[in-house]
């Protein structure tokens, strides 16, 4: 029987108010989920099919830089938002589970 916390990956998150939490992230899950399971306050509306941006996040630019590109529908979305970052904002429920993000920084994006 394996133990599972050694597959998944450490997130941490800053919330809107600034504070800090460190959370475990599983393979199976979506970055939003690993987010919405932990009882940060990402609303999560449309389920994470990429159609409310109420996951929006920010991330660091050298994390961002990893991702592959966000889809027109993604973009579309962060764009609308008041906060967006050309290179920062992503919906979290877009971003996969990937051995390169452990140990990475979050931040909620404020809402809207």
């Amino acid at each position: 029987m394996s133990n599972t916390h050694t597959s998944s990956n450490q997130l941490t998150v800053v919330d809107r108010e600034g504070t800090t939490h460190d959370l475990e992230w599983e393979p199976d899950q979506t970055m939003m989920e690993a987010l919405r399971d932990n009882d940060l306050p990402v609303l999560a509306s449309c389920g994470g099919t990429a159609s409310c941006a109420t996951c929006h996040v920010f991330l660091e630019q050298a994390v961002f830089d990893t991702l592959e590109e966000r889809s027109e529908d993604e973009l579309e979305l962060l764009v609308e938002a008041e906060s967006y970052r050309e290179c920062g904002s992503r919906l979290s429920c877009q971003v996969g589970f990937s051995r390169d993000l452990d140990g990475v920084t979050i931040t909620l994006a404020p809402e809207e």
